[in-house]
């Protein structure tokens, strides 16, 4: 049984749970298995993509909550904090230079934007991440908020694509 098939015939509470860790939007949760059933992985794609993009700002901090800074390995028992914690994997924790460059700048895009620095860490090494960044430290409030919710657009849909594989 493909996984597609299992998630459209989940209770609702049971597709909710597995979806839930994608992302700590719980309303994109709820729409997304509430549009089910999807005759397809593009239909359900598509239909998870179109959601983010109502996304705004207070999405972008309630999505936050419960995200760790870049470098720093989340704790907890939650799917989320297990799931950036895999997504983080090519932070060297071994290389002093880089976690204290990431520690930083982390800190000074606190400062600059009220809120911690999100990027797709999947695919990326940590010295791309680190450059990352150093260039979005140059962001207007604005281009940022732009930045961050693609960046957690890409994040929401390699969770899904995770949990609903082909």
């Amino acid at each position: 049984m493909s996984a597609l098939h299992e998630f459209n015939h989940l209770p609702h509470e049971k597709a909710l749970a597995l979806i839930h860790p994608c992302v700590a939007i719980p309303g994109w949760a709820e729409a997304l298995a509430r549009g089910r059933p999807y005759a397809s992985r593009d239909e359900l794609f598509s239909t998870a993509n179109a959601l983010t993009l109502a996304w705004d700002d207070a999405a972008l901090a309630q999505a936050l909550s419960a995200h760790p800074r870049i470098g720093e390995k989340p704790a907890g028992p939650q799917a989320e904090a297990a799931l950036s914690r895999q997504e983080q994997c090519a932070v060297d924790e071994g290389n002093a230079d880089l976690a204290q460059a990431l520690r930083e700048g982390n800190a000074r895009y606190e400062a600059r934007f009220g809120r911690v620095f999100l990027i797709r860490a999947k695919g990326r090494s940590g010295e791309d991440i680190l450059q990352a960044l150093h260039a979005r430290l140059e962001n207007s409030d604005v281009q940022e908020i732009r930045a961050a919710l693609e960046q957690l657009r890409e994040i929401t849909l390699l969770r899904l694509e995770g949990v609903i594989s082909e």
